[in-house]
């Protein structure tokens, strides 16, 4: 039995219905005000959303889309991303314990997402001075980033949380710098393996992570 309350929002219909972004922004709030006042357990919402690019409050004017397609600015940190389908969005609504600081919290979620990558057989790692789950670079590519991280943490409970790509979407990475981060690369689940999960799938994969690392907050290393 799970400690937080894991909602899978659209996953499990047929087709997975896509979630509009400006709704589950709203719905983020409403359960974060349940959460910040003790009226409410740690909520998790997991989905798949429809084609969206978000801001957050670090993002420059050349990092946004270079054709002029709109932008959601969202109060999170980090910079500019997309959000769309092929992509497994999860957003954990958590009161921190004490003694819990929120560069423990991001800390704590890239290890839960770590890994959930680390069991499909994949070098999932962290890279110094940048947030997310990387892939090392190799004799052809760079360094990849196969999970974007953004949070908020606000009256004692965070909002927003990450975002796992699962299928590629090259064309919608390819008209932003994603995170802000030039040097590096973006990859999916579904390039890096000969036999990827589904996003429904990967949303089942990620949760005993994420339940360990966020809910009852097990030690672990992060070096």
């Amino acid at each position: 039995m799970t400690v937080l309350d894991f909602q899978r929002i659209g996953l499990d219909d047929d087709p997975p219905a896509l979630v509009d972004y400006r709704w589950a922004w709203d719905e983020q709030r409403r359960i974060h005000a349940e959460v910040a006042a003790g009226r409410r357990a740690g909520t998790v919402l997991l989905l798949e959303h429809e084609s969206v690019y978000t801001a957050g409050r670090r993002t420059l004017a050349h990092e946004r889309p270079f054709d002029g397609t709109p932008v959601i600015d969202v109060d999170r940190g980090g910079k500019i991303t997309w959000h769309g389908p092929g992509q497994l969005v999860g957003y954990p609504i958590i009161r921190l314990p004490a003694g819990v600081y929120v560069v423990d919290y991001v800390r704590r979620l890239e290890e839960a997402l770590i890994r959930a990558v680390q069991g499909y057989g994949l070098p999932a790692s962290r890279v110094m001075g940048r947030s997310g789950v990387w892939l090392p670079a190799d004799a052809t590519r760079p360094e990849r980033k196969l999970v974007a991280i953004g949070i908020r943490y606000a009256h004692g409970a965070t909002l927003h949380g990450f975002a796992l790509n699962v299928l590629p979407n090259e064309a919608a990475f390819g008209r932003i710098v994603p995170c802000g981060i030039a040097d590096a690369g973006v990859s999916s689940l579904a390039e890096e393996l000969a036999d990827p999960p589904t996003v429904a799938q990967a949303a089942r994969d990620v949760v005993p992570h994420l339940d360990d690392l966020l809910g009852r907050f097990v030690p672990f290393d992060a070096d």
